[in-house]
């Protein structure tokens, strides 16, 4: 089940990228990750009221609080780099950010079968596969370093979302929202700003920040009910399957054998996962 739910969280998370990057192009990075965290913030409070969630230990503060900044960071650059590059390359980029909460679980003693590895590098390794043969061609240099800097703040966050399950998933959503929230209100009163979004602008970015929420809730429950962080979070991380096909068939972007066979590899991995 924690599978299910986590590769659920991933498609989520793809559809919410796609739809980011597409606003991005017409609206800055900030505004659309301040609304669009907003209209989370709606979703997850519900949820939090509606469940009794408030009543929960405490000990996924520091979680929330951490996810809270890299989240709404990584998505900043994220969406900047999907405006200024490639998405079928940009995407699968951001995706070695699946390492990190795999190197922290790791580190906090978790051991994987040999199965398992094998599944969370064919898994991985199919999701970045996509964009090996166009990095050489018409992407920006810059796209590909903010989607690097993107991964990285993005596996930080899903780790964050992962340990704060522990405590309580919804509670540790909730907290994160509020973070990134204040965050960007700060921000919106210092540059004097709400980033030029009119109403015309609100459905689309709504759509986005619940798509994002819907993700983050999937995948805290999975969190919450699997031990291996690391696992959960590789199959968490498989987005850009979803953003790339999303692009090819929205967008008409190209799409390579390479890339099509990285769907193939992706997916491998995650039989394998199931598995082991």
């Amino acid at each position: 089940m924690a599978a299910v739910l986590a590769l659920l969280s991933s498609l989520l998370w793809g559809t919410a990228d796609f739809g980011g990057g597409l606003v991005t192009r017409r609206l800055p990075a900030l505004a659309v990750v301040a609304w669009s965290q907003a209209a989370a913030l709606v979703l997850v409070g519900a949820v939090a009221l509606l469940s009794g969630a408030s009543d929960a230990p405490s000990g996924w503060l520091p979680w929330a609080v951490m996810a809270g900044v890299a989240g709404p960071l990584g998505l900043v650059l994220f969406y900047t780099a999907l405006s200024t590059g490639t998405m079928g390359v940009v995407s699968p980029i951001a995706a070695l950010g699946g390492v990190v909460p795999v190197v922290a679980g790791l580190l906090s003693g978790e051991r994987p079968s040999v199965l398992q590895w094998l599944g969370m590098a064919v898994a991985l390794g199919g999701a970045v596969l996509a964009s090996g043969p166009e990095l050489s061609g018409g992407t920006k240099a810059r796209a590909v370093v903010l989607a690097a800097f993107a991964g990285l703040c993005f596996g930080v966050c899903v780790y964050g979302i992962a340990r704060g399950a522990e405590s309580s998933s919804v509670m540790t959503l909730v907290g994160m929202r509020v973070v990134s929230v204040g965050l960007a209100v700060v921000l919106g009163l210092a540059l004097r700003t709400t980033g030029g979004v009119s109403r015309a602008d609100l459905p689309a970015l709504a759509a986005v920040g619940l798509a994002d929420a819907g993700a983050n809730i999937l995948f805290g429950l999975a969190a919450s009910r699997d031990e291996m962080v690391s696992i959960v979070s590789v199959l968490g991380t498989l987005y850009p399957v979803a953003t790339v096909l999303l692009a090819r068939y929205v967008l008409g972007e190209r799409m390579l054998a390479v890339q099509r066979a990285g769907v193939g590899v992706a997916m491998a991995g995650v039989v394998l996962l199931a598995v082991g």
